[in-house]
């Protein structure tokens, strides 16, 4: 793996220690960064050598839920002599120099900073800032070397200024350079479905509108905004959650086989199944825990949507006429993020008349927790008598969560960046398809329904699917337990 640097913009930012400086870690405990590569933090505070060390240190000490394994100290004391720190404002233009400065002086002294990587982990309205100053200094350019750049969804906050960040982003940086990420697109079992339904062949001749009776999809956490209220009140969870991450979950679970495994290839038909979704802004439900307006940041009087639910089709013959359901928000009974494809239950199925002999058979996709994928079934109860039970058919990766069996997402994704492999990440155009679906749904937004903590949502939300003659499925903790 070729040296480089990995140049962080907003390094002080909530992402950077929740996310970005544990997956350093990781990957210097697995032997992933390459000897000579450097580390740049950046942010406003002036620190010293020292003082950041210190502060790469006990962020990773720090209480965080994705990241919960040992920290050994032989590792940090390898990666921090990684570690650099320049401070400055990303709106001033002498910065950038003062930055170019410090690079060339790293190469000098033996750590290679042709190839780079700038992550931005920092507010939206300072890229232009950071662009401008870039192409100025020269530092976007690949003459010695590749320079690649990562970006954060949200990628605009509609269509619109999506298009407008697009257009800056081409201005500056060719599209082979640009990363956006979302990091669902790195989780395990998200990338998994491509290996279950491509390489084998015993689902994939099923999963259409002949067998499949509907989708469901869920993700739901069993607690708030935390301190995200600043963010959360100007975003809420469509936009947060749906225009992306559960987007691209039923791209995976729907698309056809790509041609070949490139990034080419397979985001060509991840992109089919975005613009092929029928927005029906008249099938959403908007909600808003009980509480929420008393969160640090948030307006008392807010309006914004902590939970929705909607239904969508897809417009192509595979799934012609077969319903989508989609879920989420925070405080609700559990924390889970699942695809659940529903079968049609055949008229004439044997001992249908029994127990449970109706129930439909379903294969899900289980994103977290209880990893892995899973297909539901029923079974003979053993016995004299003729008794059904719903079992389960699992593949699962029984491993800890939190170890380093599973990679983190953002692990893996830097680690692509690093390879120059964009599967797992969004383009131009996915971005702006995925938009142009939501904004018709957030167009309908209005006063939100007040949900109980604890409860899946409001009670439309029920009614929405149930209208359709079905019922939301409750996730289950019954497989795939460690």
């Amino acid at each position: 793996m070729d040296s480089f640097a990995l140049i962080i913009f907003g390094i002080t930012s909530n992402l950077a220690q929740i996310k970005l400086i544990p997956a350093l870690y990781d990957m210097a405990e697995k032997g992933l960064l390459p000897e000579n590569m450097s580390i740049i933090g950046i942010a406003r505070k002036p620190m010293s050598p020292k003082q950041f060390q210190k502060y790469f240190h006990e962020t990773l000490h720090l209480q965080n839920i994705h990241h919960q394994h040992e920290i050994k100290e032989e590792i940090f004391k390898q990666l921090s002599k990684r570690l650099y720190y320049v401070d400055g404002h990303l709106d001033d233009s002498q910065f950038f120099a003062k930055l170019k400065d410090f690079l060339n002086k790293l190469n000098k002294s033996g750590r290679p900073c042709h190839n780079r990587i700038y992550y931005l982990a920092t507010y939206p309205d300072l890229y232009q800032h950071v662009f401008k100053n870039l192409q100025k200094q020269r530092m976007n350019q690949q003459k010695n070397g590749w320079v690649r750049l990562m970006i954060e969804k949200p990628i605009g906050h509609d269509l619109s200024s999506a298009k407008a960040l697009n257009k800056l982003l081409l201005k500056y940086f060719t599209e082979d350079q640009i990363y956006r990420l979302d990091h669902y697109l790195g989780k395990e079992t998200l990338q998994n479905i491509l290996t279950f339904r491509f390489s084998n062949g015993i689902f994939e001749p099923l999963i259409n509108k002949d067998y499949i009776d509907h989708i469901q999809i869920t993700a739901s956490e069993d607690f708030g905004i935390g301190r995200r209220g600043g963010y959360y009140d100007q975003v809420g969870a469509l936009k947060d959650v749906g225009q992306n991450h559960q987007l691209q979950m039923l791209a995976f679970s729907t698309m056809d086989a790509p041609s070949e495994f490139s990034n080419e290839a397979v985001t060509k038909e991840r992109l089919k199944i975005l613009q092929k979704l029928q927005p029906l802004p008249q099938k959403i439900v908007f909600g808003q825990y009980e509480g929420y307006r008393n969160k640090q940041n948030v307006n008392p009087k807010s309006n914004m949507d902590t939970f929705y639910a909607f239904k969508t089709y897809i417009t192509n013959e595979r799934f012609d006429n077969v319903p989508i359901y989609i879920r989420a928000g925070k405080k609700l009974k559990q924390t889970v993020t699942e695809i659940c494809l529903v079968f049609k239950t055949p008229v004439n199925r044997l001992l249908k008349h029994l127990d449970c002999g109706d129930e439909p058979n379903v294969l899900i996709y289980r994103i977290q927790p209880n990893e892995g994928i899973v297909l539901k079934i029923l079974t003979k109860v053993p016995g004299h008598e003729a008794k059904l039970e719903p079992e389960y058919m699992q593949f699962c990766y029984r491993a800890d969560p939190h170890s380093h069996k599973i990679p983190d997402p953002y692990e893996r994704l830097l680690i692509d960046t690093i390879r120059g492999d964009q599967t797992f990440f969004n383009d131009a155009e996915e971005v702006e398809a995925q938009w142009a679906f939501i904004d018709p749904l957030v167009e309908k937004r209005g006063k939100p329904i007040i949900y109980k903590p604890g409860s899946w949502g409001p009670e439309k939300a029920d009614e929405l699917i149930r209208s359709d003659g079905r019922e939301w499925l409750e996730p289950s903790m019954d497989f795939c337990r460690i």
